[in-house]
Parts: structure tokens; C-alpha cells; sequence
């Protein structure tokens, strides 16, 4: 790849933030990948004179439901080029008193309760167990922490997001059941969307923007009217995070943990991780481990 052409930094757009704005020199990127199509095409350009990419997750015309989302094609596309860091922007509904619509929650956990969705990179004769008893870059979330304490948004850092399938809200009984486990707020795209960055080796934070309080607060149950009332603050606040945050990202130096996170992990020997047919799927994440 020619370094010139390399993007380091990506946003990726939840329900409502489709596009972002204040970028220069755009170009449209159509990428094929071993996992089929991303979602959309990927927009390249610059903010603030650093080139970076945005990718809406469930499409720009919003026409994917969370499970049909290609996660993989996704991290795939993005890794290819050249990012390194991913700050992700979900909509999500607050199962805490104290988180109300048009806060921002910057989480420190995960908790799925997805079933069906293709959460690896690895498998057909490759093997990865990768650590994810953090699921979020650490170093990320700090520079994401300031930025929006220094614009004086509304927000809690720290918290466990509750991913769960979709495509409906949850029942009254779920909606109790996950608030009284302690988790602060439910969505439907983290996962595996966290894990596989985690595999492609690129550090991977989240911003949730609350919408509403799901399904346990009696009288205040979750509607797709609520959720859009509360969507366009969101978004606006999204797009200021995204100004402010681009440069303090591209000046990070830290070696970070995330970008190496399957030295320890492959599993597979070498003489039959190449063998495999499902190797120039992955290629891309695991030449410098076997082709040094």
C-alpha cells in the first residue's frame, strides 16, 4: 500500500449520523472484500487537514437491520486502508436513572446477548482466541473522555453495554432483567463490531448517544418517536465530538496494545494456518505473523 494513500482514523456512523460534516477532498471508496460488501461505501477526506474515513453502518438510506450488518466486510474494508483507529457512534437506550436522553455514555464493558451473527475473522483451519476482557481501547477512551468534558457535553465514563439482537426493543421483563444486572445501556450494533476490530488489530472505542430509558421505566417505554426526537441533538453533538476529537486522535504516539493483539492469540501452526483455504481471507491480519 502506499503510505501516502493511507487512512489512520475512522468514524463509523450509527442510526441518524449518516454523514459527517466539515470534510474536504472527498472521495467515494467501493471496496470488495473476502466477506462481501461493507455497508456502504466508505467516504475518505480530510477534517481539519487529517485524512480520515467514515463509514455509516447500517448504510447511508439506513436500509440494514443490526443483524444483517456485515461486520466483518466492515473491519475488513476499513483495515484495508490502513486504519488504525476506530471511534464508533451508537444509539443506545439507558437502563440507569441517572442516564437520560441526550446524554453521551463512553463504555468500559460489553455484555452480548446476540445469537446469530458472525463474531471472528477465524475459523475453516485458522484459530484465534483474542483477550477481550477490555473491550475498548483504553487509550482511545481517555482522549474521547476529555474531548467531550472539555466541550461540556453531558456524559459517563464508564458504564457496560448490553448488546442484543434486534431488530424490536426489548420486552418490559428483558428491559428489567438487564437493568437489574447492573449494566448501564442497551444497543444492538457493538457486537460483534468491537471484537472485530479487536482481531484486525485496530483500537476500537464507542460513544453511545442515549435516546431513551428502553423498556423498564414506567410510562417512559422506547418508540421510534422518542428515539428520533432525541436523534438530532445526538447528532449534533456527534459531529462537534468528531471536530474536536480528529486531531487529539491523530497525534496519539502510544504503541497501543490493541495493534498487537494476536501475537499471543493465533493458535494455529504456521504449516497449516497457510494450508487453509480460509488464509487470503485473513491475510490481510495475519501475513506478519506467518510470512516473516
Amino acid at each position: 500500500m502506499n503510505k501516502e494513500e493511507a487512512v489512520k482514523i475512522a468514524f463509523i456512523g450509527g442510526s441518524g449520523l449518516y454523514e459527517i460534516e466539515g470534510f474536504e477532498d472527498v472521495v467515494e471508496k467501493d471496496i470488495d472484500t473476502p466477506f462481501g460488501k461493507p455497508s456502504d461505501k466508505i467516504i475518505v477526506g480530510h477534517i481539519k487537514g487529517v485524512r480520515c474515513a467514515f463509514l455509516a453502518r447500517h448504510a447511508r438510506s439506513h436500509v440494514f437491520t443490526p443483524a444483517e450488518i456485515n461486520q466483518r466486510a466492515n473491519m475488513w474494508a476499513l483495515k484495508s486502508l490502513g486504519v488504525e483507529q476506530i471511534v464508533a457512534f451508537t444509539a443506545c437506550g439507558s437502563l440507569k436513572d441517572n442516564y437520560y436522553p441526550k446524554d453521551l455514555v463512553i463504555p468500559d464493558q460489553i455484555f452480548d446477548r446476540t445469537k446469530d451473527r458472525p463474531g471472528s475473522f477465524f475459523s475453516d483451519g485458522i484459530v484465534a482466541h483474542i483477550s477481550a476482557a477490555h473491550p475498548f481501547c483504553e487509550g482511545l477512551r481517555n482522549i474521547i473522555h476529555k474531548t467531550v468534558a472539555d466541550a461540556g457535553l453531558k456524559h459517563h465514563f464508564g458504564g457496560t453495554y448490553v448488546c442484543i439482537e434486534g431488530n424490536r426493543f426489548s420486552t418490559k421483563a428483558e428491559s428489567l432483567v438487564n437493568k437489574s444486572l447492573g449494566f448501564s445501556i442497551v444497543g444492538m450494533t457493538a457486537v460483534p463490531e468491537a471484537q472485530l476490530a479487536r482481531e484486525a488489530e485496530m483500537c476500537y472505542a464507542n460513544i453511545s448517544l442515549v435516546t431513551d430509558f428502553d423498556s423498564w421505566k414506567e410510562g417512559e417505554e422506547v418508540t421510534n418517536d422518542k428515539v428520533l426526537e432525541a436523534a438530532a441533538v445526538n447528532i449534533s453533538n456527534s459531529r462537534k465530538i468528531i471536530k474536536d476529537i480528529v486531531s487529539k486522535i491523530a497525534a496519539r504516539t502510544e504503541d497501543c496494545g490493541c495493534r498487537h493483539s494476536l501475537a499471543p492469540s493465533i493458535m494455529t501452526a504456521k504449516d497449516k494456518a497457510i494450508q487453509s483455504p480460509h488464509y487470503k481471507k485473513i491475510a490481510l491480519f495475519v501475513d506478519k505473523y506467518f510470512k516473516k
